[in-house]
């Protein structure tokens, strides 16, 4: 019980490191500016851009930014998770957590802290700069920033496990933009987050459904949105105890699938592996 305890803070302090380092870095920084910037040039260049569904008419902005942020929780968490372990296979981290006594108990806690830390500096050079260029963007006071809460944190369960899967079933760094960031990139483009899903087929529709995706933006546009806007969303509901379901059902799944996965991975991983990847990876810069 204390190796676990001790693991588990271990896991913390790591994951609170690396997020104050993250926030020092000119790269991150960067990538948070260049991803708040993009975000907010496509909704002031369609600030004056409507949506129309059966005779409601909704700003695009205001659909868009909860939409976005949705997205961008899931592109961020599944891609960001799956490069970190990845790499961290590659270089000898893993080798090093496994030898120590609940070892990888530690760095998935380190990695949960880390990534759900990371979401807060993404959220305010987006929600910041919007609400100050905006109007009536939050129509629910604060029952809608309570309704954000929750559903970052139901999201967050829902799909770091998922990236941490594809971190470690991917053959290397190079693989990850294939296995992970290219179907992340379809299921954003089907599940409603730029326009209604109800402009895509059925068959589409249902796919969308499956994944936690769809349900991160339902949830999103339900805590920034009107009950007007729900003529944008299928079957004319929030489905607000659908959103908490399904969420929760991909957390369970992850919870009990990635530490099976991690310390079969972990079993595998040997110095032999990791000296092999380091050449393939000096191979490939060169």
């Amino acid at each position: 019980m204390n190796a676990t305890r001790n693991a588990i803070g271990l896991g913390l302090r790591r994951g609170w490191t690396e997020f104050v380092l993250s926030l020092r870095s000119p790269q991150d920084q960067g990538f948070y500016l260049f991803m708040g910037g993009g975000t907010l040039l496509y909704l002031w260049f369609n600030r004056n851009s409507d949506i129309t569904a059966d005779g409601e008419t909704i700003p695009v902005v205001a659909y868009s930014l909860p939409s976005i942020l949705a997205a961008l929780l899931a592109f961020g968490v599944v891609i960001g998770p799956a490069y970190a372990l990845a790499m961290e296979r590659e270089d000898g981290t893993l080798l090093r957590h496994k030898a120590v006594p609940h070892g990888m108990q530690g760095y998935v806690t380190g990695q949960l802290l880390y990534h759900s830390l990371g979401l807060v500096p993404m959220l305010l050079v987006i929600l910041v700069p919007s609400f100050l260029l905006f109007d009536d963007l939050m129509a629910r006071g604060a029952s809608g920033w309570l309704t954000v809460a929750w559903v970052l944190a139901l999201g967050l369960l829902a799909t770091l496990p998922i990236g941490m899967v594809i971190g470690s079933l991917v053959p290397g760094v190079q693989k990850v933009g294939t296995w992970g960031m290219l179907p992340i990139i379809v299921l954003t483009a089907i599940s409603g987050i730029f326009f209604p899903i109800q402009a895509l087929w059925g068959w589409v529709q249902a796919v969308a459904q499956v994944f936690p995706i769809y349900w991160i933006g339902v949830g999103m546009r339900s805590a920034f949105l009107p009950d007007t806007a729900l003529a944008f969303e299928l079957t004319g509901s929030w489905r607000t105890g659908t959103t908490v379901l399904v969420l929760s059902a991909w957390a369970v799944a992850g919870l009990l699938v990635t530490p099976r996965v991690l310390r079969r991975m972990a079993r595998r991983q040997s110095g032999s592996q990791v000296a092999e990847a380091r050449e393939q990876a000096l191979q490939w810069v060169h």
